[in-house]
């Protein structure tokens, strides 16, 4: 997030870490409001809740109500769309004061997100656009860059020509605008050639491990995997280690300790993208209770990724780099 994603009631209009943020905007707002928003009821429909990004979404949710006010009611859908649009039909009867998505698939559960939005109830979403809804705000990655960056990486890396591999993520649109990123550095680079590539299915039979052992029997002259998500460039870094590929270059997107782990032990893994996923969801409480108390919000935030490599992980594996202000107290300077 940059300086203007804040509003004026974080004073300097900086980065503040989640604390320093209560301090700033309690000190400005009037007693009488204060009350109020402490008598706020929020409701959250998360897609997911496993994994980093999920436990970070949720994380930064649950410090945002704490600090800044308010009591909240979470559901986890498990990735499953149909569930998440019956528990955001179920929060909407509740009446919240506002309704906080992450969705599983946002086009799926966009006609659910119009309901509670027709209910009357303000909508904000962390980590995809809703299309076709009037959501109040949203706070996200910019996927097309991330899938702009680390591509440029990858062919940086093999001296602007060679043979890569792709592992694409298409379930939902924002998670396809990373390999539409992808294919748009390429254009730039004539002689770096996708000799394949393999598009991840939940309902499939083939795990990301499966398919980056295939792609390596197959095609085992290759120079890089350009990968969508982090879980398969785990995956497929173990896959380079077992065919003994260690000379392989495979890069991720979402960031978190595992990848971090591997891209400090000197694994074919070489970046992540680093997506601030507690920032997106700490962003959403926020702007719910300056909209609820009749200021401006924006309707888009592009909260900061980092791209992260070996160099940046020599202090150790830090778990809470996405927290407003954290990124740049390790001096990581965002990418994207």
């Amino acid at each position: 997030m940059t300086e203007e994603n804040f509003g004026p009631s974080f004073g300097r209009r900086a980065f503040l870490s989640g604390a320093a943020a209560l301090a700033a905007s309690a000190a400005l707002w009037p007693k009488a409001m204060q009350a109020q928003a402490a008598d706020r009821r929020f409701a959250a429909a998360l897609g997911w809740t496993t994994y980093d990004s999920g436990r970070h979404l949720q994380d930064g949710s649950t410090a945002a109500v704490a600090e800044l006010g308010g009591s909240l009611t979470t559901t986890d859908a498990g990735f499953d769309a149909r569930v998440q649009s019956d528990q955001i039909d179920s929060l909407v009867a509740s009446r919240p004061d506002a309704l906080f998505i992450t969705p599983a698939d946002a086009v799926a559960i966009a006609p659910a997100v119009q309901r509670a939005i027709a209910a009357g109830i303000p909508v904000f979403c962390a980590d995809s656009a809703v299309p076709g809804s009037t959501v109040t705000t949203t706070a996200m990655s910019n996927n097309f860059g991330m899938g702009v960056h680390s591509c440029e990486f990858i062919c940086k890396a093999i001296g602007g020509k060679g043979k890569i591999a792709r592992v694409m993520l298409p379930q939902n649109e924002s998670w396809d605008q990373r390999t539409l990123g992808m294919e748009w550095v390429l254009r730039g680079y004539p002689e770096v050639e996708i000799v394949t590539e393999w598009a991840f299915a939940l309902a499939g039979n083939v795990t990301p491990r499966q398919a980056v052992d295939n792609i390596l029997t197959s095609n085992p002259d290759i120079d890089a995997v350009w990968c969508a998500w982090d879980g398969a460039a785990v995956e497929g870094t173990l896959a380079a280690k077992a065919a003994g590929r260690e000379d392989l270059i495979l890069t991720g997107i979402d960031g978190g300790s595992q990848a971090f782990n591997y891209i400090a032990s000197d694994t074919p893994l070489k970046l992540s993208m680093a997506q601030s996923f507690y920032e997106m969801a700490y962003s959403c409480v926020f702007y719910a209770h300056e909209s609820l108390a009749g200021r401006n919000t924006p309707r888009l935030i592009i909260t900061p990724t980092y791209a992260v490599v070996k160099d940046m992980l020599q202090g150790g594996i830090p778990d809470d780099f996405d927290v407003p202000g954290r990124g740049a107290e390790l001096g990581w300077v965002r990418a994207v």
